[in-house]
């Protein structure tokens, strides 16, 4: 039985798809802007940042959930702890 007074804090599946997909946001943009600066080619630049998106994603979601089974680093909190950013 788990302490009340204590919680572990993890993320939901969920969480870590929307954490992946912002990320790939960003991550596909900058990979398609030094594909054009390497190639001069627009069309060539958005296939390379289309299959590096969709691949890195489904990558990104599997390395995310194989640290959530991973004890090193984790602590539990109490449970009326504050959080700060």
């Amino acid at each position: 039985m788990e302490d009340k007074e204590t919680q572990v804090v993890t993320e939901s599946s969920i969480r870590s798809v929307l954490k992946g997909f912002t990320w790939r946001l960003v991550a596909t943009f900058s990979t398609m802007v030094i594909a054009y600066l390497i190639t001069g080619e627009t069309k060539t630049a958005l296939k390379i940042g289309g299959i590096e998106f969709v691949a890195k994603i489904a990558i990104y979601y599997v390395h995310e959930r194989i640290w959530l089974r991973i004890p090193f680093g984790k602590r539990t909190v109490p449970q009326t702890a504050e959080f700060e950013i």
